[in-house]
């Protein structure tokens, strides 16, 4: 299992909520999109997951650095399983 922090959320028109989810290094990912609905079903996200490293994929390498440092920062101010 690889540790992934959260570097991005976004609203889009369709009521859908994203989640960008990435590795310290900035090297991988996990994308989700959830329905506000579902988003209320499951309760809030966390700081940081846990996902098997064949969910993860790369990220582009105009976004490597921003990630890393999102990654970086989250890492450093919030425990895991703080609520975001």
């Amino acid at each position: 299992m690889t540790q992934l922090w959260l570097v991005e959320r976004s609203y889009d028109d369709r009521n859908l909520i994203s989640f960008v989810y990435a590795t310290v290094d900035g090297q991988k990912q996990l994308r989700k999109e959830l329905s506000m609905t579902l988003l209320r079903q499951r309760g809030p996200q966390t700081a940081a997951i846990e996902a098997d490293e064949s969910e993860l994929s790369a990220v582009d390498e105009s976004d490597q650095q921003r990630f890393a440092t999102e990654a970086e920062k989250m890492a450093a101010e919030h425990e895991p399983d703080d609520e975001i």
